[in-house]
C-alpha cells in the first residue's frame, strides 16, 4: 500500500473505487469522468508547471527553508499591525486545535453552541470597549469595515451628498481601500484636518481615526461629531482595542460606528492577515450591520441557546439587493483574539496598554533629550518624530540593529510600540538616531522606576477612561491556564466539525486540512513578519506568492493570478472591477449590466452593486444550466451596455452543462466579459480550465478547494484569475513590495497580499498532491458524489443531472413533494440529521426546499456509506409520518435534535422510544455525538441581538 500525501488527502482506496464505479456501472474512473465531463469542456493534457509530487517530509524541509529567508526583525513600523504575544493555551487549544479551525460557518446553532459563544464573546469585548451597543462577529479586516462603514453611513444619513470625509491622520491602506470602494458607486472621498473644525462642507459622512496614524489622539472629535451630527451626517471612527482600555470610547462622545482590528489581540502578524476586522454600532443601527450577527435565544425547554441572527440578510437571499457582499468573516482569528480578551480581562488588558504607553512616553523623553521631536504631545503607542532633512537616515540607521521603523518622509520617521516591545529594543533606537542627529546618548540607566509612571502619560486628561468594561463573567473566570484550558475543551465539545464527522455541505468543499499543511504557518518566518517590511526581508514569502500564484493560474489557464483578495467575496468584487477597468480603457464606460443566472451564488449579485453595475437576472432551464433562450434575448436587448456575464461552473445546481462554450461566445459577440465563479472549481482541477472555456476572469476559494481550513466561517482566501487583457486591471496597493502595473484598480484589502500568513497551506497541498494528485482528487471528488446520488436517488429525488444521469461533484435532493405530502421539512431532515451524528447538508440552496449534498474526496466508503444509510433512514421515518405511525408534530423529525437532558427527564410522553431518539442508527452507542441545545427558536433570537448577561452557569 502506498502511503504517499495523496493516498492520505483521498480517502476512497482501490477496493472501495472499485465497488463505487461498480455500482454506477463503470470499469474505470477515466470512463465516469469521460460520461460525466463533456468532452468540449475537457481540457487537453499538456505540461504542467507543477512540479511533481512532493512527500510531507520534503514540503516541510522546502517551507522551512522558504520561511528563514524571510528576516524576522524586530517590527515598530505599526499603521495597524503589531507584534503580540499569543498565549501558548490559545496558540496550542485554538489556532492549531482540528476542532476550532476545520469547523463550518454556523449556521446550524444546535451544533455550533462553541463557537457561536465565543464569537458573542467578541461582539461583547468589542461592544464594550468602543462603547456602542452591538458589535458583529468580526470583518476582514480594518480597511474592508472602514468601506463598510462608508457604505453603511450612505445608506442611514439624511444628507444627501456624495462626499465622505476621511482624517488626513488615517492608515494609508484604508484610505487607498476607500478610494477603490466609493469611485464605482459613486461616492467621493475627501481628506480632512482632525486639528481644524469642519466648516462649510457638505457630507454624508465621516471617518475620524482616534489615534491616527501618526499616533496622535485628536483633541477635537467631540466637535467633529456634533457639527457632523448637525449635517445630517453618520459618524464613524477607525479605533484600536488596546488604546480603548485607557481612552474615552467614541460610543461615549457620540460616535454611530467604530470599526478596527482586532490583530493585536493575540493574533501573529502573518504578512498582514488573517486578522479579524470589528464593527460595532450604536442602538438603532444593528439591523443595518454588514456579515454576520450572533444572538442569543432559546431552546424548547427555554434554555439559553446562541444562534446567528437576522439571517435574511445573508447575501444568497438578498442578492442584488444585499447592502454587502461579505459572506463570511474571520472567525477563527475573531475567537482567538476574543479568547486573548477573556484570558487577560479588563485589569490584564489595561496592565498592557499601561505598559504599552510608559514605554512610548520613556522613548519620547528620551530622544526629545535630544531634541529630536514628536510632532504631537497626545498619543498612545505611536509617535512621529520630526528630524528635518535625516529622517531616512535614521530608518537606515535603525534597520541597522534589526529594527524596523516607519519611514514618513524626508524630515519625519514614526516608532510604533507594541505588547512585545522591551527597553533594549528602544535605547537601541535612541542610540541609532543619537548617531545620526550628532548628539550624546542621554543616560538612561534602568528602568527601575518604570512601573511608576503616569498611568496615562502622554493621553489628556480629558480623554482618560472612566468607564467600566468587559464585565461579563466570561472576562473574569479564565485568568489561570487551568480554566482556560478547560473552557476552550468546553465549547469545543459542544460543536460538531470536520474532526468528529463528514460535513456534506453542497457548495462549501469540507474536506481535509492537512496537519502537514497547518503546521509551517506558525513557522516565525511566516508568522512574525510585519506587512509592510522592507521587500529584501521578505524574499521568502514573495517567492511562495509568486509560485502559488504561478501554479493557480496554471489550474485555471488563465495568465495571471493575484492573491490579494482575503476572501470569495473579495475576488469577486476584484474580478468585476477588473472588467470594469477594462471597458473604461476602451471608452466604453457605458457597459454596466452584468447578467447573473437565477442559480448563481448571491454574492455574484451583491458584488456586481458594489462593481457599479446593475444586475439583469437570466433564467435557468429545466436542467440547471444557463437558459440559452433567455440569454440570447437578455443579450440582445443589453448589448451595447452589456458589461459581464457571472455564471458557476459545474452550475449551483451541481451540473457540467455542455453549453459553456457557447454562453461565453454568446456574451464575447455582444463586447461583454464572462465571469466564472471559481465556488466550484473542486470539479474542474485537472479535467478543465476555466480559462480555456472561454472565460476572462474567476475567482478561486483556497478555503474550499485548495484545503485552507473554514475555521467556524473564516479565514478565506479569494484569490482572482484574469485573461492577459485583464492583467494591467487587477488589484494594487500603495505600499506593495512588489512593482505593479499601473492603471489597476487600486486597493481592495489592508495588506499587499491580503491573508498571506495562509498561504503556505495551498502551497503545501499543491506540492504535495502535484499534478496527478490535483486530478485524481477531483475524479475521486465525482466519483463520490455520484455514488451518493446513486445510493439516494430511489429515496429522494435527484434534481438536477447532466450527461447520463451524472452529476458533478455535487448532488441536489428534492424535499418539495416530501413537505407538501408529509409536513416534513429540510429543516426536520437537518435536525434529525444532528441525532445520526452529522452535521446537515447545504439547506435551501440553490432552490428552496432542496438539500445540496457535497461529500468530497476526502471521506471513505465508511463514512458515504453512513451518511447514506442516516439519510435512507430518515426517509424511512419520514414514510412512518405519511402512514399515520407518528403526527408530524410528535415525530423524531420535528422534535431533533434530541439532547441528553431531554432523553433524561422523568416524563417522557413522545409515541416513539428514547433509543429511537438517541440511537437512531442502531449501531454502537460508543461517542455519541450529543447536541447541548435542542432546536433553537430562530424568532426569538431576532429580537434579542445582544447578550443580557444571565449567569454563566445557565449556559453549561
Amino acid at each position: 500500500m502506498s502511503f504517499d500525501y495523496q493516498s492520505r488527502h483521498i480517502g476512497i482506496d482501490t477496493p472501495a473505487r472499485e465497488h463505487m464505479l461498480e455500482a454506477l456501472g463503470f470499469a474505470r474512473l477515466t470512463d465516469l469522468i469521460d460520461a460525466a465531463v463533456p468532452e468540449s469542456v475537457r481540457s487537453a493534457a499538456d505540461e504542467s508547471l507543477i512540479p511533481p509530487a512532493a512527500t510531507e517530509e520534503e514540503l516541510l524541509a522546502e517551507l522551512a527553508t522558504l520561511s528563514e529567508r524571510n528576516n524576522v526583525r524586530v517590527p515598530m513600523m505599526g499603521r495597524g499591525y503589531y507584534r503580540t504575544h499569543t498565549p501558548a493555551v490559545l496558540r496550542r487549544n485554538v489556532l492549531e486545535n482540528p476542532a476550532w479551525y476545520t469547523a463550518y460557518t454556523p449556521y446550524q446553532p444546535e451544533i455550533s453552541q462553541g463557537r457561536l459563544e465565543a464569537l458573542l464573546v467578541f461582539q461583547t469585548m468589542v461592544a464594550d470597549l468602543a462603547g456602542l451597543k452591538t458589535a458583529n462577529a468580526s470583518l476582514l479586516d480594518e480597511p474592508t469595515a472602514a468601506a463598510e462603514a462608508m457604505a453603511m453611513s450612505r445608506r442611514i444619513s439624511k444628507n444627501t451628498s456624495t462626499r465622505f470625509l476621511v482624517s488626513a491622520d488615517t492608515h494609508p491602506q484604508t484610505i487607498a481601500v476607500l478610494h477603490t470602494r466609493a469611485e464605482p458607486i459613486g461616492l467621493e472621498i475627501e481628506l480632512f484636518d482632525p486639528t481644524q473644525p469642519l466648516e462649510g462642507l457638505d457630507y454624508f459622512g465621516i471617518l475620524i481615526s482616534y489615534p491616527g496614524t501618526s499616533g496622535a489622539i485628536p483633541r477635537g472629535s467631540k466637535q467633529h461629531v456634533e457639527a457632523a451630527h448637525d449635517a445630517g451626517a453618520v459618524v464613524s471612527v477607525a479605533s484600536d482595542l488596546l488604546a480603548l482600555t485607557l481612552l474615552t470610547p467614541p460610543g461615549e462622545w457620540g460616535a454611530d460606528i467604530v470599526v478596527g482590528s482586532a490583530q493585536r489581540f493575540g493574533i501573529p502578524l502573518g504578512f498582514g492577515g488573517p486578522h479579524a476586522g470589528f464593527m460595532a454600532v450604536r442602538e438603532g443601527l444593528e439591523r443595518n450591520l454588514p456579515g454576520r450577527l450572533v444572538g442569543v435565544s432559546t431552546d424548547p425547554t427555554g434554555q439559553p441557546a446562541y444562534r446567528l441572527a437576522l439571517q435574511t440578510r445573508e447575501q444568497h437571499i438578498r442578492r442584488e439587493r444585499a447592502t454587502s457582499n461579505i459572506c463570511t468573516s474571520q472567525v477563527l482569528l475573531a475567537v482567538t483574539s476574543a479568547f486573548y480578551g477573556a484570558y487577560h480581562g479588563p485589569d490584564g488588558l489595561r496592565e498592557i496598554a499601561h505598559r504599552v504607553n510608559r514605554h512610548a512616553v520613556r522613548l519620547t523623553k528620551q530622544l526629545g533629550d535630544m531634541g529630536v521631536e514628536p510632532v504631537s504631545d497626545a498619543f498612545f503607542d505611536t509617535m512621529t518624530f520630526a528630524l528635518p532633512g535625516a529622517a531616512a537616515q535614521a530608518v537606515k540607521a535603525i534597520a541597522h540593529v534589526g529594527i524596523d521603523v516607519l519611514y514618513v518622509d524626508v524630515d519625519h520617521f514614526s516608532v510604533s510600540i507594541d505588547e512585545t516591545t522591551t527597553s533594549t529594543e528602544r535605547d537601541a533606537i535612541v542610540a541609532a538616531v543619537a548617531h545620526v542627529a550628532g548628539a550624546d546618548i542621554p543616560r538612561t540607566g534602568v528602568d527601575e522606576d518604570f512601573e511608576g509612571d503616569a498611568a496615562h502619560g502622554s493621553i489628556p486628561v480629558q480623554l482618560h477612561r472612566s468607564s467600566q468594561f468587559m464585565t461579563h463573567p466570561w472576562f473574569h473566570r479564565y485568568h489561570s491556564e487551568t480554566a482556560m484550558m478547560r473552557w476552550l475543551r468546553r465549547l469545543s465539545d459542544f460543536d460538531l466539525a470536520l474532526d468528529r464527522t463528514m460535513i456534506p455541505l453542497g457548495s462549501c468543499t469540507m474536506k481535509l486540512n492537512a496537519a502537514a499543511a497547518m503546521e509551517p504557518i506558525s513557522l516565525p518566518g511566516f508568522a512574525d513578519i510585519h506587512p509592510f517590511a522592507p521587500r529584501e526581508t521578505v524574499t521568502g514569502y514573495l517567492e511562495l506568492i509568486d509560485r502559488l500564484a504561478t501554479w493557480l493560474a496554471d489550474i485555471t489557464g488563465y495568465a495571471k493570478v493575484s492573491l490579494t483578495p482575503n476572501a470569495g467575496s473579495q475576488g469577486e468584487f476584484a474580478g468585476l472591477m477588473a472588467i470594469r477597468g477594462y471597458h473604461r480603457s476602451k471608452q466604453q464606460s457605458h457597459r454596466d449590466v452584468c447578467l447573473i443566472p437565477a442559480s448563481a451564488h448571491g454574492t455574484n449579485a451583491a458584488s456586481a452593486v458594489m462593481a457599479g453595475m446593475r444586475v439583469v437576472v437570466v433564467a435557468c432551464d429545466d436542467t440547471g444550466g444557463v437558459d440559452l433562450i433567455d440569454l440570447r434575448e437578455k443579450v440582445a436587448r443589453h448589448r451595447h451596455e452589456l458589461a459581464a456575464l457571472m455564471v458557476t461552473y459545474p452550475s449551483t445546481y451541481g451540473v457540467y452543462e455542455d453549453t459553456i462554450s457557447e454562453v461565453c461566445e454568446l456574451v464575447h459577440d455582444a463586447g461583454g466579459q464572462v465571469y466564472i465563479d471559481g465556488a466550484n472549481l473542486n470539479a474542474l482541477v485537472g479535467i478543465a480550465r476555466p480559462g480555456k472555456l472561454g472565460a476572462d476572469v474567476s475567482h478561486l476559494n483556497l478555503h474550499k478547494t485548495f484545503c485552507i481550513p473554514h475555521g467556524g466561517g473564516g479565514p478565506g482566501v479569494g484569490p482572482v484569475g484574469v485573461g492577459e487583457h485583464l492583467v494591467p486591471f487587477l488589484p494594487t496597493h500603495p505600499l506593495s513590495q512588489i512593482d505593479e502595473a499601473e492603471g489597476a484598480v487600486g486597493a481592495i484589502t489592508g495588506a499587499p497580499f491580503g491573508s498571506a500568513g495562509i498561504l503556505p497551506i495551498p502551497y503545501a497541498y499543491i506540492r504535495m498532491m502535484g499534478p496527478k494528485g490535483l486530478r485524481a482528487a477531483t475524479e475521486n471528488a465525482v466519483l463520490a458524489a455520484n455514488y451518493v446520488a446513486r445510493r439516494l436517488g430511489g429515496h429522494y429525488p435527484i434534481l438536477y443531472t447532466g450527461n447520463q444521469g451524472l452529476v458533478a461533484h455535487e448532488c441536489v435532493l428534492d424535499i418539495r413533494d416530501i413537505t407538501r405530502d408529509t409536513s416534513v421539512t429540510v429543516d426536520d431532515i437537518a435536525k434529525r440529521l444532528v441525532d445520526y451524528g452529522f452535521h446537515a447538508p447545504t439547506m435551501s440552496f440553490p432552490i428552496a426546499g432542496t438539500l445540496m449534498v457535497e461529500p468530497t474526496e476526502s471521506e471513505d466508503l465508511a463514512e458515504l456509506d453512513r451518511f447514506c444509510d442516516a439519510m435512507i433512514a430518515i426517509r424511512s421515518e419520514i414514510a412512518a409520518v405519511q402512514v399515520g405511525t407518528w403526527g408530524i408534530a410528535s415525530s423524531p423529525l420535528r422534535n431533533a435534535p434530541h439532547t441528553a437532558a431531554a432523553l433524561l427527564s422523568s416524563e417522557w410522553d413522545q409515541p416513539y422510544s428514547r433509543e429511537v431518539a438517541a440511537y437512531p442508527d442502531r449501531g454502537s452507542t460508543r461517542g455519541k455525538y450529543w447536541p447541548p441545545v435542542g432546536r433553537v427558536d430562530g424568532a426569538h433570537g431576532d429580537r434579542n441581538l445582544n447578550c443580557s448577561c444571565p449567569p454563566i452557569e445557565s449556559f453549561q
